[in-house]
């Protein structure tokens, strides 16, 4: 996985509260092999009119191809499902935005390098009603849209995750040094933890 800093795209919104993890990708989609790409599944029956036609009014059906989500709160929520991020990931998204998320899914997001930012009910407005290029800056935690700037929350080992690319173990790797040192200062001070060597 690609780490990143910064990302400039495009914003959509989607101004509606409690979108699932069964509604960002349904589960009989669920046995598409991953490496044909979840994006065309990605709010598969939310897109689409009865008749199985894509809406024209809903929001992520026009021609532009956006890489940042502007979401209503509670994003994510429901089952554990990993593919709703591979949805959004494989859409070309890099980012969403939103007032709460799924805990899981938060964490499932940020595994596979995209961001959950999470921000205020003040911040999220003042995004609705921006127009511009947009950017996102994960050191200093901003996101900008035309002349409107805003922060978001993150815990900071989501943050080194993300810029470094990094998964659970690579996080843990970066204390190498220092769980070799814990090992050896361990065995010398209780050499009785540890099991005899068998020949």
């Amino acid at each position: 996985m690609a780490g990143w800093s910064t990302h400039k795209g495009t914003v959509i919104t989607l101004p509606l509260a409690n979108i699932d993890t069964d509604q960002l990708i349904p589960a009989r989609f669920m046995s598409v092999p991953r490496s044909e790409g979840y994006g065309n599944y990605l709010l598969h029956d939310l897109r689409r009119a009865p008749d199985g036609t894509l809406d024209p009014d809903f929001s992520l059906n026009g021609n532009a191809k956006p890489s940042i989500l502007l979401a209503g709160a509670n994003f994510g929520s429901g089952s554990s499902r990993e593919a709703a991020v591979y949805a959004l990931v494989d859409a070309g998204f890099h980012a969403v935005i939103a007032l709460s998320f799924g805990d899981i899914f938060s964490s499932n997001a940020v595994n596979n390098g995209l961001l959950p930012a999470r921000v205020s009910d003040a911040d999220w407005n003042a995004l609705s009603g921006a127009t511009g290029d947009a950017q996102i800056n994960l050191e200093q935690g901003t996101i900008t849209i035309g002349t409107t700037q805003v922060s978001f929350a993150l815990e900071d080992s989501w943050r080194v995750k993300l810029i470094n690319g990094w998964d659970d173990i690579d996080l843990t790797k970066q204390h190498t040094a220092q769980i070799a040192a814990y090992k050896t200062q361990r065995h010398q001070s209780a050499p009785w933890a540890w099991p005899a060597h068998v020949d």
